[in-house]
């Protein structure tokens, strides 16, 4: 595999995101992610999706920390801060899931109260199932976890075709059509960092396409899998979805109805906000995140 590490001074003095960096190797892999807060308090994990990054997050996380709790956000293998691999070929659903579980393992994370969007979602959900005993609670916002049995919305279908034949993946220009308030240049410029060219792209450009849409799909069996564990799973499950987004909208009322920690729970839709409601409004997402680990 052809690995490329984004130059360091791509990520100098960045709006909002002070945060110091903390590096762990899987595979020979190398993993960015954020760790603030005392080791001490509770632990609160963010996953980000497409083609964000823990950057996504940077309003929330120091309203966790001043609630005590660790933050931990992690940059997924070919966004951000971690390494990309040039080849999207490469990349596999699968892949993706030991590289964070991987990565999980090399911080001892236990106890854990995932909070998780996109494909966050799609890779912190599959850990949940295989590994629930490190789990206390879920919050899904904006997210799912598909197995290619059930058609997707159409609107999903003509973002795989776009990711697949653009021939330069506009990463703020999607970060900004999936969110209802304009961000700023320097907003925009951040989301652009960790990708310097198009060979940097891989991952983000392969992303829509590793979603299983179809039953035949080599992810389809393990999501199968995760949603049998998932109807069992009891502990605190939340959904806190937008009312803006035409991908995952609807999504939410299938966890409600299927999986058994969700039920009696104080779901929630935040209105006013796009697919990134961590960008459109992230103190407030935070606040229901931790209005639901204080309650529950």
């Amino acid at each position: 595999m052809d690995i490329l590490r984004t130059p360091e001074e791509r990520f100098n003095n960045l709006l909002e995101y002070p945060f110091e960096p903390h590096y762990v190797e899987v595979d020979g892999l190398r993993i960015h992610y954020v760790d603030e807060g005392s080791s001490k308090g509770e632990t609160i994990l963010m996953l980000h999706g497409e083609p964000s990054w823990s950057y996504l997050y940077r309003k929330m996380i120091p309203i966790f920390v001043n609630s005590g709790f660790r933050s931990i956000a992690p940059d997924l293998i070919g966004f951000g801060k971690s390494d990309k691999l040039t080849d999207q070929g490469d990349y596999t659903y699968q892949r993706h899931v030991d590289w964070t579980w991987n990565w999980f393992e090399a911080l001892d994370l236990d106890d854990v109260n995932l909070v998780c969007q996109d494909w966050g979602s799609l890779i912190g959900l599959r850990l949940v199932a295989e590994h629930p005993t490190r789990f206390r609670r879920v919050v899904l916002t904006n997210g799912g976890l598909p197995t290619g049995d059930h058609a997707m919305p159409e609107a999903f279908y003509a973002w795989q075709e776009f990711s697949r034949r653009v021939s330069r993946l506009p990463i703020s220009r999607i970060i900004q059509g999936g969110t209802q308030v304009k961000l700023s240049a320097e907003v925009l410029r951040a989301y652009e960092s960790p990708f310097p060219d198009e060979t940097y792209k891989a991952g983000a450009r392969v992303f829509p396409s590793l979603v299983p849409t179809q039953p035949d799909d080599p992810a389809a069996t393990g999501n199968r899998k995760a949603w049998r564990a998932l109807h069992r799973f009891d502990k605190p499950f939340l959904t806190a979805f937008s009312d803006s987004d035409p991908i995952t909208h609807g999504g939410d009322q299938i966890f409600q109805r299927l999986v058994r920690g969700a039920k009696g729970q104080p779901h929630t839709t935040i209105e006013g906000t796009g697919h990134f409601i961590q960008e459109d409004k992230g103190p407030e997402l935070a606040q229901v995140v931790l209005d639901f680990i204080m309650q529950s």
